[in-house]
C-alpha cells in the first residue's frame, strides 16, 4: 500500500504545517493552496490560480442567466465537474445549495487533485473511457468543459456520452464548452439519445471560437408497437 500514498510533506518542527497552513473555510476555497505556493506542480503559479479563480466567477455568474431557476432554487443539488483542474468551478459554485464532485481525468497532463483537496473541496481521478462508479448517487448537473478535446483520440465519445446519460437524471442538464466543430458532433449524438440542447455563444461573444452547449435529458419512451387485429 506505501507506493500508492502520496506522504505527507516534511515539517521541520511540531509547531510547523506539514505542506503549509491552509485557511479558514470558505476564504480556503479561494486562497492559493500550499501545494502552489510552494511550486511543486509545474507550470502552476499563484497567478494563475487567481487568475483561474477570476475565470471560473464570471462563468458561473453566465451560468446563472443560462440555468437561473434550476442553478439559484435547489433544484440542482448533486453537481460534477468531468475536467475539475484547479476546482475554480467548484469554488465559484460554493454559494447556491449545491454539492460538487471534481474529476482530475487521468490523461490530464498535470495532477491537480491535490490541489483540490487543499481547497476544502472533494474529487477523484477518472478516465472517461471507462465507467464511472457512481453508487449511491445520480448527478442534476454535469460540466463538461475541454473534456472531449482529450478524449477524441481515445475512444468513441458516443460512449462517454451514454455513461454521462446514466448517471444523469431524467431533467438533468448538462453544460459543454468545447471547439463548435465537437460540440456540433456531441449534438448530433444527443439529438439521438432525445436530449433538447442549444448552442449559444461564448461569454465573452460570438467571436469566440469556444462555444456553450446546453443539453437537458428528457423523459421519453418509445411509442409501442401496433397490434395486430
Amino acid at each position: 500500500m506505501e507506493t500508492c500514498i502520496t506522504p505527507l510533506p516534511e515539517a521541520s518542527s511540531s509547531d510547523e504545517v506539514a505542506g503549509g497552513a491552509l485557511e479558514k473555510w470558505p476564504r480556503r476555497a479561494f486562497s492559493v493552496p500550499p501545494r502552489i505556493r510552494s511550486g511543486s506542480i509545474p507550470g502552476i503559479t499563484e497567478q494563475k490560480f487567481m487568475e483561474d479563480n477570476v475565470l471560473w466567477k464570471d462563468r458561473v455568474t453566465h451560468y446563472k442567466h443560462i440555468i437561473s431557476s434550476n442553478l439559484t432554487q435547489g433544484r440542482y443539488r448533486n453537481v460534477m465537474d468531468m475536467n475539475a483542474y484547479l476546482g475554480g468551478f467548484a469554488a465559484a459554485m460554493i454559494k447556491y445549495p449545491v454539492w460538487v464532485m471534481n474529476v482530475v481525468p487521468a490523461n490530464s497532463n498535470q495532477d491537480t487533485l491535490g490541489v483540490i483537496y487543499e481547497r476544502g473541496l472533494i474529487g477523484t481521478y477518472q478516465d472517461w473511457c471507462e465507467a464511472f462508479s457512481t453508487y449511491p448517487r445520480t448527478y442534476d448537473l454535469i460540466h463538461a468543459s475541454g473534456v472531449f478535446n482529450i478524449y477524441q483520440d481515445r475512444c468513441d465519445i458516443t460512449y462517454i456520452l451514454l455513461e454521462m446519460d446514466r448517471i444523469l437524471r431524467p431533467e438533468g442538464t448538462v453544460i459543454f464548452r468545447d471547439t463548435v466543430e465537437l460540440l456540433v458532433k456531441i449534438q448530433s449524438i444527443t439529438n439521438g439519445m432525445k436530449w433538447k440542447s442549444q448552442i449559444m455563444d461564448h461569454e465573452s461573444g460570438p467571436f469566440n471560437p469556444e462555444k456553450i452547449l446546453v443539453a437537458v435529458k428528457t423523459y421519453w419512451t418509445g411509442e409501442a408497437p401496433n397490434k395486430k387485429q
